[in-house]
């Protein structure tokens, strides 16, 4: 049976978070999204269409590479941070005393409230 254009989908390209398992198709990686008009991320995103938004300009980003590691990890907070540029934070505690003070505050803040947070 021949297949025709019509018939034919393209296989899905998928984006998957080294550190969570966060597995789910993306439509674009980069920096300037499609069908959106002057924006251009501040960083090489992976990107996918909102599925709740019927607006073609409206976009989710679902993460990025860590800039020291280069392992792909999605935007949770328990998986990347982006100050400047992307880092995974494994790289983030390896390298908390280059971060500025305002940064370990928070992160110190977080890591109370969920060993508080745990029975």
């Amino acid at each position: 049976m021949e297949q025709t254009t019509q018939d034919y989908e393209p296989p899905q390209k998928i984006f998957t978070c080294n550190l969570c398992g966060l597995a789910t198709p993306f439509t674009y990686y980069g920096q300037k999204p499609p069908n959106t008009r002057a924006i251009v991320l501040l960083e090489e995103c992976f990107v996918t269409r909102d599925p709740f938004n019927p607006d073609k300009e409206k976009f989710l980003v679902l993460g990025s590479n860590c800039s020291l590691c280069s392992n792909t990890v999605c935007v949770g907070a328990d998986c990347s941070l982006f100050y400047t540029k992307r880092f995974c934070m494994p790289c983030v505690n390896k390298h908390l005393d280059q971060f500025p003070h305002q940064i370990q505050t928070e992160l110190a803040k977080k890591k109370q409230s969920s060993k508080a947070a745990v029975p």
